[in-house]
Parts: C-alpha cells; structure tokens; sequence
C-alpha cells in the first residue's frame, strides 16, 4: 500500500501542481482562475496590484492603532486565548498522552483586545490571545471596519458563482500559529499587515498527516487572565480527529520523535513552503493541509481577512473520501486493536474536521 499511496503523490505533483505555487502578477480573470486553478484544485498567491485600492492597505488604516480603536470603540471582540499561541491543537496531557486542545474564548473591548494581542506577543507571557472567532466575524464583529477592504472578491465570485459564506478576520502576534488542518471551503485569504508562512499539502497526501482521534479539551482561564489558563477534558469524552504531525517541534528531542513517529511526512515529498506578504492574496483550496504561522509587522500584530466560498461537494470530494477510507499507516497500536476487532473505527472519522 505505500508504495501505492507514494506513486499517487508523484504522479499527482509531477501531472498537475508542479513543485511551487504559482504567482501572479495581477488579479486572475474569472475564467482563468475557474480553469487554472478550482477546477485543478490549485493554489494561487495574486500580488498586492489586486488589493492596492483597498483603504486598509493604500491608506494603511489597518497599521494605526489610533484609526483601529476610535472606528471600534464600542465593539466588544472575541480573544482566543492559549499557553502558547497554538488553539485547535495537539497537546499532552499530565499522563503524557495527546488530547485535542481548543482555546479559552473570551469576550472583551477591541482596546483591551488589541492591548493584550500585543503584550502577548512576548515569550514571557502566560497566556497567547488571537482574534480568530471566524463564523463569518468580519460582519458580526468588525462590521465598522466593513468599507475598509472590498466585501468579496469579484473575480472569484464570478467565477465561483456565488458570495462568500463567510468573511473572518484575523489579529495575532508572533507567537500565534495554526497546526495543520483543512476545512470545507474555497479560501481566498489576503494579508493586511505583517506576514504569513504556510506549509500546504495536497488532499491526495493526507496520509502523510496520520489523522487519528484525540480526546478533546479546552482551556479555562483563571482569574486575572494574566495568571494563565487550565486544561480540562470534556465529558463525556468527545473524540476529534486532528493532523498528528508538528512539523515545527520545539527541541531536538521532540524532532526526533516526530521523525520516527511520522515518517510518510517526514521522508516524503517536501510541503509547499511559501509566505503570503502584507497586500497578497492567497487562494487556498478546498481540501488541502495548511499550516500556518506569523511575522508580525512594526505594531507587533498581524493582520488578515479571509473569504470562504462554498465548495462544490463534487466527484473530487468523492474520491476525497474514498482516500480517507484506506487505513494506512496503522500505529502499532491500532495493528494491536486490529487483530482483535475487524472493524476498525478510523475510517469514519478521518473527514470529519
């Protein structure tokens, strides 16, 4: 079977997405991006000329502190707060077991918000805050800042032939990262302030991620904020399926680990690395494994919106499925659990996140 799987990652690079991701000069028209890159499943970076008439970038309205918090003085925000900057992540638990790990969710004034994203943004900080409510939170939550950035993006929406279901914003610091992941939506994500670094890999690669189910948890904070935060498990038990792979461990010992443990990821095809600068667009399709991490600009923040367009839920997404369906690799565990039970749970969950 590995060699099986090995060959359709060639094949899929080799035949179709090459070994870069393409970039362009200006603002796809719709029928070349419906062509070149949808229908070829693709992604794209579009240079800043396509966002260049946006007022959060030409008149950097986005970089003034002073702008931000008068145009959202009265606007109450949703602050995501982790240990670490990593929420929907894989953490270990006090038996050293992995559980999946969602942040401590916290309403506050923008001001407070921004002050705290910023400080946070320092290693000595307990606690990590990023605005990523998403749920479309550019229009519940930020809707002042509405006019400041175009409502979609007309080239994808005609070629798309729809508006975005949801548009998110999203404000972090350096500290903030997203482990790997994919989610059910066309994404056009633009970079407003800073930078943003991704890994990609293809649907056709997701067993390079060894997506497994994980106890889920979430953080609770204590009382002030700035004396940290409590895991607790959620019960009764709830399993997620999550990416094992951290591509970024933090010590030599922790790499090792990964290495040994992960080797499809580890010895295979290297991820798509690029990053998304301040005035880029990226598109990111349906389906693909994305991590992402941050360079802040002067403030100490980054900022980005992104637009979700519906998917087609189409013969691609079929053969998706049937992909998550081949239980490859097993851990020993599972082979263990496999000779005693002929069927075996992980290939109804593969897909569910």
């Amino acid at each position: 079977m590995e060699q099986e799987l090995k060959s359709l990652w060639s094949e899929t690079r080799e035949l179709s997405l090459g070994s870069s991701i393409d970039r362009l000069d200006s603002a796809p028209s719709p029928l070349s991006f419906l062509r070149d890159y949808v229908s070829a499943n693709k992604p794209c970076i579009i240079s800043s000329s396509s966002t260049r008439h946006w007022p959060a970038i030409s008149n950097a309205l986005w970089s003034n502190d002073d702008y931000l918090r008068r145009t959202l003085a009265s606007t109450t925000v949703s602050v995501h707060l982790t240990p670490h900057g990593r929420a929907d992540s894989l953490v270990p638990l006090p038996n050293k077991s992995l559980c999946f790990a969602s942040a401590c969710v916290r309403p506050m004034p923008f001001s407070d918000a921004l002050d705290l994203i910023t400080s946070s943004g320092s290693p000595t900080s307990p606690v990590v805050a990023y605005a990523q409510q998403q749920n479309n939170c550019f229009h519940e939550e930020y809707s002042a800042l509405a006019s400041d950035v175009d409502p979609h993006i007309p080239w994808a929406t005609e070629a798309l032939g729809c508006l975005p279901e949801a548009v998110n914003l999203w404000i972090g610091n350096g500290r903030s990262e997203t482990s790997f992941h994919k989610d059910h939506y066309e994404n056009i994500y633009a970079v407003i302030t800073g930078e943003k670094h991704f890994l990609l890999l293809p649907p056709t690669e997701l067993h390079r991620l060894y997506v497994r189910p994980y106890p889920a948890a979430c953080y609770s904070s204590l009382s002030p904020i700035t004396d940290g935060l409590r895991l607790e498990l959620e019960q009764p038990e709830r399993l997620v399926p999550w990416c094992s792979v951290d591509p970024y461990p933090p010590t030599k010992e922790a790499m090792d680990e990964q290495m040994s443990s992960f080797p499809l990821y580890f010895q295979g095809p290297k991820p798509f690395q690029f990053t998304v600068k301040a005035g880029e667009i990226l598109y990111l399709p349906s389906m693909w494994f994305h991590h992402v991490s941050q360079t802040p600009d002067h403030n100490g923040r980054t900022i980005a919106v992104n637009y979700w367009y519906d998917m087609q839920f189409d013969i691609k997404y079929a053969y998706f499925n049937f992909l998550c369906s081949i239980e490859y690799p097993l851990t020993s565990e599972e082979m263990k659990n496999h000779e005693h039970d002929d069927a075996h749970p992980l290939a109804s969950d593969v897909s569910g996140h």
